[in-house]
């Protein structure tokens, strides 16, 4: 029996601009609200159908309705193959082929590349059994993809986005763009804060809000608006938070209220396909060309080459209670980060470095490059050129190499040694006491505590060793 077919495009290349999962939802939306424009005036009674799983209809009850939306259906049942033509300027258009089947003959051709609920966007095929591929609910409810639709709809949104000199970044919420607290968690030194809460009618302006509905104060890292705004004209954003979805979109809206930069690209928690984990598989976006800002590198195990670990934004005192810190909050302090030299400014040079290496200096081919390559390059600039000696920093069985700071290190450009010797440059140490470190003040070289390191990473450059001073043992 025939059935409906959506005369969209999803099986060939999308007569919008790009496959981005925005501009994707509106052509979505468009292509269902029209296909009951065409109809008779009766037709537009089954206007809601897309909106539930037919499947959840009582077959007793429907059979009737059914019946008449059937023969409504075949009315206007075709399938529409386009080729479509790209432009030089990097759009995509119809071409002049244009072939009109009878969904009879389609049907067993059809191969199916995504659904809503249990019907084939392309030939409406009802599927009775699960068909693979991945949900994209974030895009439009109930959609869901098949593999081979996925690598196709990257491969065309990649080539869009090289033309217009773009990547993709992918953006975690907490403690990287922004630090949130329950109202019940806010403490005495805290309460001065609800004095210098913003308006909520233009959070444009603001960067501390109180949002009763959700009873959780959230406050703005500085520099965010600066920093979205530089990124949008380098990268297609998309925000990935472990958090639910009522909360990433509240988010979204105090850090994009225009929707200027994600549009419908704001994953939740109830998005991700692996719990506990983030992954770029319901990532719209080729992985050689995704770039990932996470202050928590174990949600990211099959990513870390796509990887900036930020140094976590800790504003309210439950945040640095959260992680085991026994200091106090910058809120409590009544402090917070400096705009010019905080951790967004930071990496926003780092990310304008990582864009003009792989756009303007790499010599291969376009669509050979691969963002992480480039990541790489640019992270071992940071220590080039530094030899380092640890001393009272690892257990004393521990393998040295294996340590997360001697992994650091040589990440950076560094170069790490057990064995003392002239060309060493650096002795990283955590007690000045030991023969190592009295070594390094006795042949004037740099004596540095391990967080000297740590920042190097989080911050992307070198930083003044003074600033690293190794404590005197406590028997001097």
């Amino acid at each position: 029996m025939p059935q409906l077919v959506f005369q969209m495009s999803l099986a060939t290349d999308s007569p919008v601009h790009s496959s981005s999962s925005g501009d994707f939802a509106a052509f979505l939306d468009a292509e269902l609200d029209s296909i009951s424009s065409d109809s008779s005036p009766n037709e537009e009674e089954v206007n809601d159908e897309f909106n539930s799983d037919s499947s959840d209809s009582s077959p007793n009850e429907e059979a009737e309705n059914d019946s008449e939306i059937e023969s409504q259906r075949i009315k206007r049942c075709r399938v529409e193959t386009v080729e479509n033509i790209e432009d030089p300027k990097g759009s995509t258009s119809h071409g002049s082929l244009e072939q009109n089947l009878e969904v009879s003959s389609s049907k067993d051709a059809c191969t199916h590349p995504g659904s809503f609920g249990d019907m084939c966007i392309l030939c409406g095929q009802m599927l009775n059994e699960e068909t693979g591929g991945v949900t994209f609910g974030y895009i439009h409810k109930g959609l869901r993809l098949g593999n081979d639709e996925i690598v196709r709809l990257r491969r065309t949104d990649m080539k869009n986005l090289l033309r217009q000199k773009k990547l993709y970044l992918v953006l975690d919420l907490d403690h990287t763009l922004l630090n949130s607290t329950r109202l019940m968690h806010i403490t005495l030194e805290e309460e001065y804060l609800y004095s210098q809460i913003d308006s909520l009618q233009d959070v444009s302006k603001g960067s501390l809000f109180k949002l009763d509905f959700l009873q959780m104060m959230t406050r703005l890292r500085p520099f965010v608006r600066m920093f979205l705004k530089e990124a949008s004209q380098m990268f297609e954003m998309y925000i990935y938070t472990m958090g639910d979805r009522a909360y990433a979109m509240e988010m979204a809206k105090l850090l994009d209220p225009r929707r200027e930069y994600f549009d419908a690209r704001v994953i939740s928690r109830d998005d991700g396909t692996q719990r506990h984990q983030k992954g770029l598989d319901i990532v719209l976006g080729q992985e050689n060309a995704v770039l990932i800002l996470d202050d928590t590198e174990t949600a990211w195990t099959k990513h870390k080459g796509n990887l900036i670990l930020m140094e976590r934004y800790h504003f309210f005192a439950s945040s640095c209670h959260q992680f085991g810190f026994n200091c106090k909050s910058l809120s409590e302090l009544k402090s917070d980060e400096s705009d010019r030299d905080g951790a967004l400014a930071s990496v926003l040079k780092v990310l304008r470095k990582i864009h003009h290496m792989f756009f303007d200096e790499l010599v291969d081919n376009l669509d050979d490059r691969d963002v992480r390559q480039v990541l790489k390059i640019v992270r071992k600039d940071v220590l080039k050129g530094c030899k380092i000696v640890f001393t009272r920093v690892f257990p004393t069985q521990f393998q040295a190499d294996n340590h997360h700071l001697w992994k650091m290190a040589e990440q950076l450009g560094a170069t790490c040694s057990r064995d003392l010797d002239t060309s060493v440059t650096h002795v990283v140490s955590q007690d000045a006491g030991t023969e190592k470190s009295r070594w390094a003040l006795k042949n004037k070289k740099f004596l540095v505590h391990p967080r000297w390191i740590e920042a190097a990473n989080y911050l992307w450059q070198r930083q003044p060793e003074e600033n690293f001073p190794v404590n005197q043992p406590k028997n001097h």
